[in-house]
């Protein structure tokens, strides 16, 4: 009797695991109907249930890689292929969504590894050959960078260009400094000559970038504004080489000027593929109103991005490999943070992953660097909130994530309201959390043109330092795909 018992036990257990697998993999044909509608989010949501009822399927783990790889967080994405391998070390894709995540992460040696793993499982697979050597050649490239940089001896791109007997060509058309200087003429006719899809010739190009750095070095790393009571500044978030929703906030909210003032805040670059025209007319700006118009570095002005994400390759393509090497300069100089009457502090990413950072440490970074993997600097161009208390590890794998008593202790200490950051897609454009005390705006409407997100920008007044929101949707560009000019790999991996 009793053997019949647990006969039936075991079996009443089997039926049990059996149905819930049954609604696992129900779970997971919803989770894979979100992804095929970019709802990225859901999609997370549902292979998060699927996995709660069965944690040892593979497969699972390896959809929701890709989701997270979808929204960025390349932390989660890398935990959850390197599950999936545990689970199952024959899961190729395992291995397809690891050497991603770690490529998206900039750890090409960690990448390669899992691309020498799958050609050697499938020598006759060329998908796996093509990304094998695509990614051996940036480990080769990146030893050979390392051998040959001497940072005493590192001269400037400048020292090398003669822009005074740099030649602008009879049949060119198209703008022009006047006695080598930015007007708003010049930027007017710049916007329209890009908008036509035209190239500023070279010699104005390096002109602006040239002005543009010695403008910059002189900045410090937190700049510090004070906004009068009948005064209003409009911050914008990350851009991200949407060129012509660029030219739609400029339509909506005014062009910029000494009575309409805005700030950007990092990201100009990378993804979108007009990515050159965003910078150019935000450096052209900056010059023409140095004390009205401010940027701040995002993760993205930094070279491993870039490499990546499609501005090295888009300025090759347009330009030079010389002219990307000085934007990598000019980025190198870009402020990381700033303070708006004392009260009210802006940056690309967000707090800190230890407290007691001061504004006085802010002031003291020695910026003209690529960001450190660690500490402030890395911290104010990659990190992110969350909506419980303390700190957990960073869903991008750089950084953390910081609570809202983190955000108020920090605030206390430093006698502020509140801070504005970017960094991330947000659907209506911005998003207010930490009891109000931490604001993200994002101005790159349908960004990578699949995320069906409203763009934001925020007015902020010297009377009450009030955020006011305005949203906007995303305007046509012409026929070039986002990820146009990143690396095959990126696009391969990503798209």
């Amino acid at each position: 009797m009793a053997n019949d018992t647990a006969t039936s036990a075991s079996g009443s257990s089997r039926e049990k695991m059996a149905e819930g697998d049954k609604n696992a993999e129900k779970l997971k044909e919803k989770a894979n109907n979100c992804f095929k509608e970019k709802d990225y989010d859901n999609a997370i949501k549902y292979y998060t249930e699927a996995l709660e009822l069965n944690p040892a399927n593979a497969i699972y783990f390896s959809n929701r890689s890709l989701a997270y790889l979808r929204t960025e967080c390349y932390g989660y994405a890398l935990a959850d292929a390197t599950k999936c391998l545990e689970i199952d070390k024959n899961y190729i894709k395992g291995y397809y969504r690891r050497a991603t995540s770690n490529m998206a992460l900039g750890k090409f040696k960690a990448a390669l590894k899992d691309y020498e793993t799958v050609v050697r499982v499938r020598p006759n697979d060329k998908d796996a050959k093509m990304k094998y050597q695509e990614c051996n050649k940036i480990v080769k490239q990146k030893a050979f960078e390392r051998a040959i940089a001497s940072d005493e001896m590192k001269k400037s791109v400048v020292d090398s260009l003669d822009i005074e007997n740099m030649m602008i060509e009879d049949e060119y058309t198209g703008p022009k400094l006047e006695e080598g200087k930015v007007t708003m003429r010049f930027m007017k006719e710049m916007m329209e000559c890009f908008k036509d899809q035209k190239k500023l010739h070279r010699k104005c190009a390096y002109q602006i970038l040239i002005q543009v750095k010695e403008l910059l070095s002189k900045l410090p790393s937190l700049v510090e504004i004070t906004l009068k009571e009948t005064e209003k500044i409009t911050i914008c978030g990350d851009t991200h080489g949407q060129f012509y929703d660029l030219l739609n906030i400029f339509e909506l909210n005014g062009l910029p000027s000494e009575t309409n003032p805005y700030l950007f805040n990092g990201d100009f670059v990378d993804r979108g593929s007009f990515s050159l025209e965003v910078i150019l007319t935000l450096f052209g700006f900056k010059l023409l109103l140095p004390d009205s118009f401010y940027l701040l570095r995002g993760n993205h002005e930094t070279d491993n991005m870039n490499q990546m994400y499609g501005f090295e390759g888009e300025v090759k393509a347009k330009y030079t490999t010389q002219m990307f090497t000085l934007f990598s300069e000019v980025f190198q100089w870009l402020p990381l943070a700033q303070c708006i009457n004392g009260k009210v502090l802006v940056m690309h990413g967000g707090l800190f992953s230890e407290d007691g950072v001061m504004l006085d440490d802010l002031r003291k970074i020695d910026r003209n660097r690529q960001p450190p993997d660690s500490g402030p600097m890395c911290d104010l161009l990659w990190s992110d909130p969350q909506p419980q208390n303390g700190r957990s590890v960073s869903k991008r794998g750089v950084s953390c994530q910081f609570g809202p008593d983190v955000t108020e202790r920090f605030l206390d200490q430093n006698k502020l309201d509140y801070i504005v950051r970017s960094h991330e897609v947000k659907a209506e454009g911005y998003e207010v959390t930490h009891s109000g005390k931490c604001i993200t705006v994002f101005s790159a409407p349908n960004y990578c043109d699949q995320m069906a997100n409203k763009g934001a920008y925020i007015h902020l007044r010297g009377s009450d330092l009030k955020p006011e929101f305005h949203q906007f949707t995303a305007v046509p560009h012409p026929n070039v795909k986002p990820m146009a000019y990143a690396n095959s790999l990126m696009q391969m991996g990503m798209m």
